[in-house]
């Protein structure tokens, strides 16, 4: 599959994320394309199916695919694996952070709730942290940038993960440990002082590397609107106009201030 192909994957699947690359300067957008089209299809394996045991499986193969990229030579054949495999050797990007964003969507086959608040944390910190950091880290964002793409990325992970409550409960899942408005107010503080933490230490990002921080431009809008209103949450109502979305990812796209 090419960049093309991922590119295309990516606008079908994932429309937020595509803005957000089709925001960023030319040479970003390769690695980042790849990235969220292998995001995408790890995130949709639990849902293609209703056979845990097939859905177990097809993760079971992002991670062992995942592991064969560590060595030279070809990939398992599959539209997204062999760009990834090149993004990855090239970018000398760290498997084990993959192979825990693999790991985390099994919650997402099953109907048992998160055993508690710690066991939730660590799903945002595998998948929103570590997305947020591969990405960070295939533009070259140094070592010192980890935490603050973690935590940036933890709370984009959020933001993204409230706005799904109600689809979440629809397919028979119990996303929300507690879902009393406090709680879930809760929540929404602790991402914003995350996202508080990631912006107060964005000068160890280099500027090269700040495109993969537009991913989450609506993060601080959609974790205020939770805080100040959590009932919009099981209501489905988080988010912004159309107007203000575009006008806001702009912004984050000229100034580099995400």
């Amino acid at each position: 599959m090419t960049v093309a192909a991922c590119a295309a994957l990516v606008q079908r699947g994932d429309p937020d994320r595509f803005l957000a690359v089709m925001a960023a300067p030319l040479a970003a957008r390769a690695p980042l394309f790849v990235l969220y089209a292998f995001n995408l299809e790890v995130a949709r394996a639990p849902w293609v199916t209703q056979e845990a045991m097939i859905a177990e499986m097809r993760l079971q193969w992002w991670r062992d695919t995942v592991a064969s990229m560590a060595q030279p030579g070809p990939v398992r054949a599959h539209e997204v694996a062999a760009p990834l495999a090149e993004v990855v050797r090239s970018r000398r990007l760290p498997p084990e952070v993959m192979d825990r964003l693999i790991e985390a969507r099994r919650w997402d086959i099953y109907r048992e709730p998160f055993e508690d608040r710690a066991a939730f944390d660590s799903y945002l910190e595998d998948t929103g942290s570590g997305l947020m950091w591969l990405a960070a880290s295939a533009l070259g964002a140094p070592p010192q940038a980890e935490p603050v793409a973690r935590a940036a990325g933890w709370a984009a992970g959020l933001a993204a993960f409230l706005r799904a409550v109600p689809e979440l409960q629809a397919r028979g899942r119990q996303p929300l440990i507690d879902g009393r408005a406090e709680a879930v107010a809760g929540l929404a503080r602790d991402g914003l002082a995350r996202l508080a933490d990631a912006r107060r230490a964005r000068g160890r990002v280099p500027a090269d590397a700040r495109a993969a921080f537009l991913a989450g431009w609506q993060t601080e809008a959609l974790l205020r609107q939770a805080l100040a209103e959590p009932r919009r949450v099981a209501e489905g109502r988080l988010g912004r106009s159309e107007f203000s979305r575009r006008g806001r990812l702009t912004w984050a796209a000229i100034t580099g201030r995400w």
